[in-house]
């Protein structure tokens, strides 16, 4: 080949390459098109790339009180560890434990911050202090909760681009902080969504229903195991459709809007809850 060609055509190369990076530099916003979104901030999502193996890894957070496992999604050219990060997570470095067929390493991460809303509210004290029933009720009815969020089964979700369940305006966000006669609250762990009693709730994703109950903030709720760790929590219903046991598919109904529980009116608290940490549901719908 002549001089000339070769160096033409070597020109041309560099230049197709130069023009490939200047569209990947993300010089200008680019629409997300991957759920749920990376967010590694509290209350958040860390999408962490394992790179290549023949087989699925195996994955799991670690923290002062154990290894929790952890959803792995991909396939043999990448696999991507998706790590919810719980609203009490401590600020800087993390990491993940990770096991393939050459043996166990960490995978890092850093959780940064992330201002959520406060609330002042001043509020009769009866409505804040639970008696002492009431208080024996939430106790007996947290630690049922906390076997139901450990559930983790195959077979794993195919994709996790959620359709939000209930269409409506969503009256109050994930994370919202309340502040009842100055006393701090946990934050709020879902999305709120206004909606006239009676009307449709849907399930985002295809799931299990592990677990259905009166409980005494939720009221009527319902679960749905999406696979691999990934639940979904319906509250304040006035009317369950479903029974532990029954498999839905997107869009299949499981109850009904309502305002059961602790509530000032009918509305849906969705909670997603990814490796038994509650996660922004905003980050698994497309708006």
């Amino acid at each position: 080949m002549p001089i000339l060609t070769r160096r033409t055509t070597l020109l041309a190369s560099l230049g197709l390459l130069a023009t490939r990076l200047h569209a990947a530099t993300p010089t200008t916003p680019i629409a997300r098109t991957v759920w749920p979104h990376d967010l590694q901030v509290p209350g958040g999502v860390a999408r962490l790339s394992l790179g290549p193996a023949a087989v699925r890894p195996v994955a799991h957070s670690v923290s002062a009180t154990g290894e929790v496992p952890l959803l792995v999604l991909g396939d043999a050219i990448e696999w991507t560890a998706i790590v919810g990060i719980p609203l009490a997570a401590a600020l800087g470095p993390a990491f993940i434990r990770v096991q393939t067929a050459d043996g166990t390493r960490p995978v890092a991460y850093t959780v940064g911050p992330k201002q959520y809303r406060e609330q002042r509210l001043k509020v009769a004290p009866g409505t804040v202090d639970l008696s002492p029933g009431d208080e024996a009720r939430y106790n007996r009815e947290h630690a049922h909760l906390e076997t139901v969020m450990a559930t983790f089964s195959e077979p794993l979700p195919t994709g996790l681009r959620m359709q939000v369940p209930v269409p409506g305006r969503r009256s109050s966000s994930f994370g919202l902080r309340r502040v009842f006669n100055g006393q701090a609250r946990n934050p709020h762990s879902g999305m709120d969504i206004a909606a006239a009693t009676g009307t449709p709730v849907a399930a985002p994703l295809p799931g299990r229903v592990i677990d259905t109950g009166d409980y005494f903030f939720n009221g009527n709720t319902v679960w749905l195991d999406h696979g691999g760790g990934l639940l979904g929590m319906f509250c304040h219903l006035s009317a369950i459709a479903v029974q532990p046991g029954d498999v839905l598919q997107t869009g299949q109904r499981l109850g009904a809007v309502g305002a059961t529980g602790r509530v000032t009116g009918p509305h849906l608290h969705w909670s997603i809850c990814l490796n038994r940490a509650m996660v922004d549901p905003a980050l698994f719908v497309a708006a």
